[in-house]
């Protein structure tokens, strides 16, 4: 009986004790998930704002102590919850050092939060501006971008195309570039190539924004040790023609071993790309080069001539023997010597190398087509001689060809421009020739008297608004002293093409130091740069002159912006062309 009661007294005490250690275990558990929803309200709170800034709990850890803190995209968590210290860190050792471990405190320094949260304020603002600049390209039709777009200033264009792949796309299509090309919102633009850096070509070209006075540098690696080449302009493009590198200093200029091109390349500033085009039929360094506008339903066709039309270059400088110039062309003249001489009395002036013909078009969107080609003629060969061949080139066809020579007598060209579908060309032994484009020949213009001018200065002949002009150097002569040289100056002169006679317009201001100045006419004005090298420095001069006024006045538009980082070298190699864009 007493082994009974006592039986049942031991099994009712391990019936309490484990009742004891399960409330403790219920206890212990109620106690944890209270502690994890406390957490997950002050973490749902903190992640509306996109960061926690819950103050952090310290733990520490025989002298030490551990801050868990979660700085979202800061640390690499790209969740951007927090992780808290949980009932498994206790396993861990860590005890709470600043008491429970409900009780913490703010371990942000002064500042931290308010900078946290403002770089967090400034990513959602970013985030809402990038959203409806999306919207903006949902709703706004390509046909009204397109409209605003092409109302942008070039520089303003170039930025835009930077937004989006979107208007990248846009603004390079034929279809914009067409509208923009016809609009009437274009500003002027000087282009200026072949400049030398540290005695190397170094491809740079410089742009002159005129109406905002400002200078831009585009880098150019296809001009990258090119150097007396030509430049033209048609429309928004720009024409390479020619040029020469040296063989011996790749990049150099180097005249003692060199290499003459006849290739011609094509610059697009409006999307900062070149394109190759059909090459000339015979090398060019420094062509005269012309652009006339022709009918859009032409196309040029070449008119075979007469085999004994054909001469060989001569020696620009007199009394150099024939030795010293290639054996093959020296043998080939011996040969047809006879022929040259036999048939030079029945070259005649009227005989054609190219005609225009004008072909049927069905297609309307053709009619109001502009179209243009691009006349080259002299410049120096292969062996560094004086050309009086030419070429034109139609772009139409991607063709180049040749057209009558100059005469024996007329001399080295070394000026040229179009004016009214003439092409004139002025020589350095003072004989004015044109080219009738249409026609295909070349005839004498004797005009009376010739401007005088100093022989060491070349005469520029540029036209504008059908009006053909010349500047020339010639000696100032003061007053009471005939005779007396006392100062050069540069002259504008203009050549009456009705009557052949020549007019004094107006005067340079500033003293012609450079002998190779480059001008260029744009519509009703005369844009003309001068670079020289004067007490160790290289200055430039860039001027301006509006022909349509009466007193055609000179004016300066730019002066030393781009000479302080280039060589003397670049007063010989400069070309200038202008542009609407």
């Amino acid at each position: 009986m007493f082994s009974e009661r006592l039986t049942g007294e031991a099994s009712l005490h391990r019936e309490l004790e484990a009742l004891s250690v399960s409330q403790r275990l219920v206890r212990s558990v109620s106690q944890k998930l209270r502690k994890k929803n406390l957490r997950g309200e002050g973490e749902e709170e903190d992640d509306s704002r996109g960061v926690s800034l819950k103050c952090l709990t310290l733990y520490g850890m025989g002298g030490g102590c551990k801050v868990g803190a979660e700085t979202s995209e800061e640390f690499g968590d790209p969740s951007g919850r927090r992780r808290s210290c949980s009932a498994s860190e206790e396993g861990k050792g860590y005890k709470p050092v600043c008491g429970n471990e409900e009780t913490g405190f703010d371990c942000f320094s002064y500042g931290v939060r308010e900078k946290f949260w403002k770089k967090n304020i400034r990513k959602d603002l970013e985030l809402e501006d990038s959203i409806q600049n999306s919207r903006l390209h949902m709703f706004l039709p390509d046909d009204v971008l397109e409209l605003c777009l092409v109302r942008l200033p070039l520089t303003s264009l170039m930025n835009a195309r930077l937004v989006c792949k979107k208007w990248r796309y846009l603004t390079t299509t034929p279809r914009f570039l067409q509208m923009r090309r016809e609009g009437t919102y274009l500003k002027p633009w000087l282009f200026l190539l072949g400049s030398v850096k540290d005695g190397y070509c170094s491809g740079d070209i410089y742009a002159l924004d005129v109406s905002q006075d400002q200078w831009h540098r585009l880098d150019s690696d296809i001009l990258k040790g090119r150097f007396m080449f030509s430049v033209a302009s048609i429309q928004d493009d720009i024409y390479v023609v020619g040029g020469c590198s040296s063989l011996a200093h790749f990049g150099r200029v180097d005249r003692s071993s060199f290499r003459t091109h006849k290739g011609v390349w094509v610059f697009s500033p409006v999307t900062k790309s070149w394109r190759k085009t059909a090459s000339m039929r015979n090398a060019r360094s420094m062509p005269v080069l012309g652009i006339s506008e022709v009918h859009s339903d032409c196309t040029v066709v070449h008119s075979h001539q007469h085999r004994q039309e054909r001469r060989f270059p001569r020696s620009r400088v007199g009394g150099i023997s024939d030795v010293y110039e290639d054996p093959h062309r020296l043998s080939l003249r011996r040969q047809y010597r006879k022929a040259f001489d036999e048939y030079e009395p029945s070259l005649l002036p009227n005989r054609k190398s190219h005609r225009f013909i004008r072909q049927k078009n069905d297609h309307s969107n053709t009619k109001h087509c502009k179209r243009f080609v691009l006349i080259a003629v002299g410049g120096l060969g292969s062996w560094d001689e004086p050309l009086d061949s030419g070429e034109i080139y139609d772009p139409a066809t991607n063709k180049w060809t040749e057209i009558q020579r100059l005469p024996m007598d007329f001399g080295v060209v070394c000026s040229g421009v179009i004016c009214n579908g003439i092409f004139y060309v002025y020589s350095e032994t003072d004989k004015l020739m044109g080219y009738d484009i249409q026609r295909g020949f070349w005839m004498a213009i004797q005009t009376s008297p010739f401007p005088p001018r100093v022989h060491e200065y070349y005469p520029k002949l540029v036209s504008c608004n059908g009006q053909l002009f010349m500047l020339s150097v010639s000696w100032c002569e003061g007053e009471g002293q005939i005779g007396q040289r006392n100062k050069a100056v540069r002259k504008l002169w203009e050549l009456d093409l009705m009557y052949l006679t020549w007019t004094e317009v107006s005067v340079h201001p500033d003293a012609p130091m450079d002998w190779n100045a480059a001008f260029v006419a744009d519509k009703n004005l005369i844009f003309g740069v001068e670079m020289f090298k004067i007490f160790g420095q290289v200055l430039d001069f860039l001027t301006v002159c509006d022909v349509s006024n009466t007193g055609t006045n000179w004016s300066h538009l730019a002066r030393n912006h781009m000479t302080h980082e280039l060589d003397a070298s670049s007063c010989m190699t400069k070309s200038l062309a202008v542009l609407h864009l």
